[in-house]
């Protein structure tokens, strides 16, 4: 895995694009490490703060709890967790609960006994859709527990 520094500026510029794609300001941070994970996925980490770019999105690292109870969240139950962890989408029967929510934001997928995030993905539906609906998919996940990011972050 290639590892290389970034510069003041491509750090800030960095953190403003992530900053206006999460709708909040990120802690500045000096240095940032840019992890390569393949081709078109990234870790970035500096400081107190980790995050992946993948797929043209920033999202935040699953590690970094505080930045993840600033995202909207869904909620699910013990039966999907396993699914959920080994990287399948969140669909609607295994949703106990959530907050509000827009297509195409960030989302983070909690367990419902703990509370504990167990991945992040991209909503396919708006929240106020979830209620009427009885099936189907509601996020896409791209970031999990043990996924390819999970692992990379653990030899860094």
């Amino acid at each position: 895995m290639k590892s290389n520094p970034v510069s003041k500026s491509e750090t800030m510029e960095i953190l403003a694009k992530a900053s206006k794609d999460w709708g909040f300001d990120i802690p500045r941070i000096k240095n940032l490490m840019v992890y390569e994970i393949d081709s078109e996925s990234y870790v970035m980490a500096g400081e107190n703060t980790k995050m992946i770019r993948t797929e043209g999105a920033y999202l935040p690292f699953l590690s970094d709890t505080d930045t993840l109870e600033k995202f909207p969240s869904i909620t699910v139950d013990m039966g999907a967790v396993k699914f959920v962890c080994k990287g399948a989408d969140v669909m609607r029967p295994g949703i106990t609960g959530h907050t509000e929510f827009r297509k195409d934001e960030i989302v983070c997928i909690i367990e419902e006994s703990q509370k504990k995030f167990l991945a992040v993905g991209r909503a396919l539906v708006d929240s106020s859709e979830i209620d009427g609906m009885q099936r189907g998919q509601i996020i896409r996940n791209i970031h999990y527990i043990s996924d390819k990011f999970w692992e990379a972050v653990k030899s860094v």
